[in-house]
């Protein structure tokens, strides 16, 4: 990581955020979260504390100083985002917004090819 320069170092950073962020707000405002469980999965809130730490985790191991762990966290980032999409399909179905927002059926549809894009990011970043 040393010799990462410009955009692979911006995109880290971000995707550092992003995950730490998001993994703190599984604790911040878990009902928010535990709402988007679709209603089939088992005990919804041990599920979103389970997956607030893997972000935390995964936001914090891409920063380590060990290459071989940061690509382990990039890839337990892969593994996390294919494991929450099925809540992402059940926002769009159910028509349940983020904490805080109100985005139109449309939109909610519209965010799930970025859960793609999310992984390709993970995938770039798993690649030193």
């Amino acid at each position: 990581m040393k010799s990462e320069r410009g955009f692979k170092r911006v995109a880290r950073w971000a995707m550092v955020v992003f995950m730490v962020v998001s993994g703190i707000g599984h604790f911040a405002i878990t009902d928010a979260y535990v709402a988007m469980v679709p209603a089939s999965f088992p005990s919804p809130r041990l599920l979103v504390y389970l997956s607030g730490v893997a972000e935390l985790a995964g936001g914090v191991g891409l920063v380590l100083p060990w290459p071989a762990l940061r690509r382990a966290a990039a890839i337990g980032i892969i593994l996390l985002l294919v494991a929450v999409f099925p809540a992402n399909i059940n926002m769009a179905v159910h028509h349940i917004s983020p904490a805080g927002m109100h985005l139109s059926p449309f939109a909610l549809w519209a965010r799930l090819p970025f859960q793609a894009l999310f992984i390709a990011w993970a995938w770039w970043l798993a690649r030193d």
